[in-house]
């Protein structure tokens, strides 16, 4: 386990989680540009990882666990502090935290009381994610650049987010239960004499 925390991957996915705390006191702080590039490097990092997962053939458990769990922390903590800067309306920050809690709740229980492992990301769940990133570096952006089109992307942006995190949840719902299903009924089956 120590010896994957040094391959490069899960090295910058420890990157991206060091930048968080940082992007946060400059949000604070009111420090927009500085924020904003710190948001894009930990995104370009967020996808180098993947990428250098596949091409160097070090993709980990560790890095399976730690690359979503970084993800979660920045998105939901710059939310966050957007929210209490009022830069982003607390309802949209309310929707995401709890939809989070709810999936992590829900995989510790099935974890704990049957061993339950599969939470893979749904294609929405994906597409939340991604809207999520894009409505964070608009919310960002249009500090630096107060224009027009910038804010209605943002705008834009913010409503998708509340609407695939509303429809990902309900179809996460859906999916891991087809998943436990499935994986009672492998666990269920008589053994092959």
């Amino acid at each position: 386990m120590i010896r994957d925390l040094r391959l490069a991957p899960n090295q910058l996915t420890l990157l991206r989680l060091i930048f968080v705390p940082f992007i946060m006191m400059n949000v604070f702080d009111r420090h927009w540009r500085v924020a904003l590039v710190l948001f894009v490097l930990a995104g370009i990092s967020d996808g180098l990882d993947g990428l250098l997962a596949r091409l160097l053939h070090q993709k980990t458990v560790l890095g399976q666990y730690l690359d979503p769990i970084a993800d979660k922390i920045l998105l939901s903590g710059l939310f966050l502090v957007l929210s209490l800067v009022q830069k982003i309306p607390w309802r949209y920050t309310a929707l995401v935290f709890s939809r989070d809690i709810c999936i992590i709740l829900t995989a510790a229980l099935l974890y704990t009381v049957v061993n339950f492992r599969d939470f893979r990301p749904s294609v929405l769940g994906k597409a939340n994610t991604g809207a999520q990133v894009g409505a964070l570096f608009f919310v960002l952006l249009n500090q630096v650049f107060p224009i027009g089109w910038i804010h209605a992307t943002k705008r834009g942006l913010l409503w998708l987010v509340f609407a695939l995190t509303l429809a990902s949840g309900i179809h996460y719902t859906f999916v891991i239960g087809q998943r436990l299903k499935a994986h009672q009924t492998r666990s269920t089956k008589p053994l092959a004499e």
